[in-house]
């Protein structure tokens, strides 16, 4: 097995870079996630892995030549995927709430009941209003351009916020934060240009790009994403 990075703390912590072509399919022997390398969802799955510092395997799924297996796994054929022993769960958000229940420090959902549906609901206004559009952008088709116009609309609606709170939530970085940061830091790379009635939300985003597990869950392709 070909290791891209491999970095260990003091405590033995096990995070690993695999490519797809030399991964060992079938061998789960720690959590690994399946993760494309420009893929804005896999990109929300990092992120969680690296704020939670536990030990886990990223496997980089080219998403242009995905391995059969992935179909497999999921019957979407989608990544990001979620592995751990006879446990497999796909969608961002649903692998995203295991991992934060599972290893509850940091905690990124609110320990209130109210409070954590409201903060599902927020999940869901995201995937609805702001990430529905985002396979027009890849795709660069036809509907790119009205794509662009209804996430610069609503992340405008959002910028105010930021005026009086450093998150979403408050003064605690969140799964909302999470969320949201991999179409923050692609808005270069998307053609979205907010404008000057955005500096508070920048100011936001850039709150969470100088996070060290964010830094840490980029790939290389994503990191020349960004001007």
């Amino acid at each position: 097995m070909q290791v891209l990075g491999h970095r260990e703390d003091s405590s033995s912590r096990v995070r690993r870079v695999v490519r797809d072509a030399e991964y060992s399919w079938g061998a789960h022997t720690m959590m690994n996630l399946y993760s494309g390398t420009t893929d804005p969802f896999s990109h929300r799955c990092r992120i969680v892995l690296y704020e939670k510092g536990m030990d886990f395997q990223v496997i980089d799924v080219d998403l242009y030549n995905k391995p059969e297996d992935i179909a497999v796994i999921n019957p979407y054929n989608r990544v990001p995927v979620l592995v751990d022993r006879d446990l497999v769960l796909y969608e961002s958000n649903i692998i995203n709430e295991y991992i934060d229940e599972r290893f509850p420090h940091p905690q990124l959902m609110p320990p209130d009941p109210i409070m954590r549906a409201r903060a599902r609901q927020l999940l869901h206004t995201f995937e609805q209003e702001l990430f529905a559009h985002v396979e027009a952008l890849e795709k660069g088709n036809k509907a790119a351009e009205k794509a662009r116009q209804q996430i610069r609309d609503r992340l405008l609606e959002f910028s105010p916020i930021f005026t009086k709170q450093k998150f979403m939530l408050g003064e605690e970085f969140s799964m909302l934060d999470v969320a949201v940061a991999p179409l923050l830091w692609r808005l270069d790379h998307y053609g979205i240009d907010l404008g000057k009635n955005a500096a508070s939300l920048m100011k936001y985003a850039e709150r969470i790009f100088s996070r060290q597990g964010f830094i840490d869950a980029l790939t290389p392709a994503e990191k020349v994403m960004r001007r």
